[in-house]
Formats: C-alpha cells, structure tokens, sequence
C-alpha cells in the first residue's frame, strides 16, 4: 500500500490517510487560540512546525501527527508554560470535534457521553484510544496513547473531558482523582487550580476516576434524537477518515452495501482485497469480529433512520439488510429493549414534548418583553 505524503502545508486531503495518524485541524486551532492567549505569535509557530494557516481552513481537514507534536513542542517552548496543555481545553469550541462535540452535549448521562468517547474518538484523533468501565463504586475512563504523542497533548486531552463534564453536570464538580502516566510539572499550581481534584504523576496509565452517581445521573440536557442524529454523522466520518484501518473500511463497506441484503464476511473481504480468513485473523487482531462491526453499524443506522419520519419500519428493514421485518424486530429489542415502532412513538414524544417546552419558554420570554414595553 502506498504511503501518503502529506502536503507542503501540513494537512492531509480527506481521502488519503494510507500510512498516518492524523488530528483534526479544528484541535491545531484550538492550540493556536491558548497560543495567542499566552501572547505568542501562532502564525510564527506554525510555520515552525510546517504548517500552512490557510491549509487549515475547513472543519474536516486533518493534519499528520508528527506535526502536530512538533508544535506542541514549539508551543510549551514559546510559553515557558508547564500548564500549556491544560489551559488548550478552555480554547476549545463546539464544533471542534465535528460531530461528536453535538453528540457529547446531547448525551441522557455522563456514562453515555463517555462511552460516546470511546466509540467515535477516532473523529478527534486516531493517535489516542479510551477504555471505560465500571470498577465497584467508581468509573474508570483511562487515556492510551496508540502512538506517540506529548505529554501536552495528554494534559490538554485531560482537561477537555473534565470540562465536558462541568458544563454537563455542573461547574463544581470534580473527579475522584485524576492520574497522569507523565513525570510531574516544574510547577503544580495551574494543575491544580484548574483540575480541582487529587492528582497522581508517574502512574501506570492515565485515567480519571470517578463517583458512580454522577457518572449514572440523568442530565438535564440529554436529546437522545440529536444525539443519534450526530451519532450517524460522526459514524459516517469514520468511514471516511479511516479508510486505512480495516474496522472502519469494513463499516464503510457495510453502510454501502447492506440496502442490497447482508453481506457475508467473504463478500466483504473480497471487495478488500483480501480472504475471509485474513480478514478474520486482523479483526480479531484489533479485538473485534465481522458480526460485532456489522451488529453496531445496524444499530447507529437504525436509530439514525428511525429518527427520519419518512423512513418506515419496513424501509428501515430494507435499508439494514434484513431478511425479515421479524429479524429487524428482534435485533432492535435487544440493541433497545423495545420494538422499532414503540421506540420511535417514544422518541416522537420525547421530541414533541422538547418542541413544546421550547414554545413555551419562547412565549414566556415574548410576554415578559410584551410586558416590559408597555410598562416603561
């Protein structure tokens, strides 16, 4: 396979990946944001580190991760800032993940919005990979590197998930404890005023613990219909994106292929080149299998469609590749708990009642000003 040469300016054009682990741009840009912040000239550094400015211009474009390092590099250099990494959180914006930004807001838990980290995390970075699990009383989201990457990165990768869970639970909270794989900083202070929880350096891995409760609690800003929407979106990127690694060209062969009926995993591997076998042995290599990529990719595709009101259920059957509505029906009682037609009456519903809690508050506020007008 022919490996991809980056261009001149640094990003790479969105179907070629071969060979290199990229970023968003839109995550250079936030490094940039915390770089100007500090007083430092971005532009200059950029061009350090093999960057064209414009060539980041476009929420998709992605940048090679030897780049990016080198900048974060530059970037403490510049500042003389330990901290540097963590304040790049507070520079962040929604639409800096694509996608999974929305579907982190939307997110009915924060154990939803972690597990949401996990699954689509390859939009943000295929550098990084997240485990999350629940250990007794405490919830455990851990940082892996899958290639080499700074220990500013890290910090930064930190800050941005304790940030998304303040703006989702509440501004105070806090973890039970953070962990940091690297050495301790020349200095602590920006760590800790603004982790604002107990920290750990020179762990085995880096991770976050936290309290079961609020990992389990119903967040008052949870839209489970916006968050599928961009859940399809982001799953859509992936395949994009991650046309060099085998799982994501396997979804994207399903997304296309299952309106014609199911593939088997030989038809599969044969539009990749490759033998069922080979194919086998490489996904199990990266600890899954042909039915569980094909199970998931059903699942976001089904909510996704279901979502649609111009999508039947007997469409939506057609549209996964089901043999029978019956097979569909029991595929979606165990992804769900609840038949196609009861799920989507029920997220209708949840829809309707949001739109009207919307109105209200939208008459709410034109009264008040209606009132507010007569009065002066």
């Amino acid at each position: 396979m022919q490996t991809q040469t980056p261009t001149a300016g640094g990003s790479v054009p969105p179907k070629d990946y071969q060979g290199v682990r990229t970023t968003l741009g839109t995550w250079v840009k936030a490094i940039c944001r915390a770089l100007e912040a500090a007083g430092c000239d971005s532009s200059v550094l950029l061009a350090a580190a093999g960057f064209d400015p414009k060539a980041l211009d476009g929420p998709t474009v992605r940048c090679p991760l030897t780049q990016t390092a080198r900048l974060w590099g530059l970037a403490v250099a510049a500042t003389g800032d330990p901290a540097f990494g963590i304040k790049v959180a507070s520079h962040i914006k929604q639409t800096t993940f694509h996608a999974l930004s929305y579907g982190l807001s939307a997110s009915s838990t924060l154990k939803e919005a972690f597990e949401r980290v996990q699954r689509y995390c390859h939009v943000a970075s295929d550098a990084i990979e997240y485990e999350f699990s629940r250990l007794g009383s405490e919830y455990h989201f851990v940082i892996e590197p899958a290639g080499p990457v700074t220990d500013e990165s890290v910090d930064a990768l930190v800050a941005a998930h304790l940030r998304m869970c303040r703006s989702l639970i509440g501004h105070d909270y806090s973890p039970l404890r953070i962990e940091f794989r690297r050495a301790p900083p020349a200095r602590l202070e920006d760590f800790e005023r603004l982790l604002r929880a107990p920290l750990h350096f020179g762990a085995a891995r880096t991770r976050l613990v936290f309290d079961c409760e609020a990992i389990e609690r119903p967040l008052d800003g949870g839209n489970p219909e916006l968050a599928r929407h961009n859940d399809a979106i982001a799953l859509q990127y992936l395949s994009q994106i991650e046309r060099d690694n085998l799982q994501g060209r396997v979804r994207d062969v399903l997304t296309q292929r299952l309106s014609h009926g199911e593939p088997s995993q030989d038809e599969v591997a044969e539009l990749l080149n490759m033998s069922a076998r080979t194919l086998q042995r490489k996904l199990g290599d990266g600890g899954t299998t042909y039915k569980e990529i094909l199970d998931e990719t059903r699942r976001v595709l089904a909510l996704a469609y279901l979502s649609a009101p111009r999508h039947s259920v007997s469409d939506v059957t057609y549209l996964l590749g089901f043999s029978a509505g019956s097979s569909f029906t029991r595929a979606f009682r165990r992804w769900t708990g609840q038949s196609p037609s009861d799920w989507r009456a029920g997220a209708a519903a949840v829809g309707a009642a949001a739109n009207a809690a919307v109105r209200a508050a939208a008459n709410t506020a034109v009264s008040a000003a209606v009132g507010s007008a007569g009065g002066s």
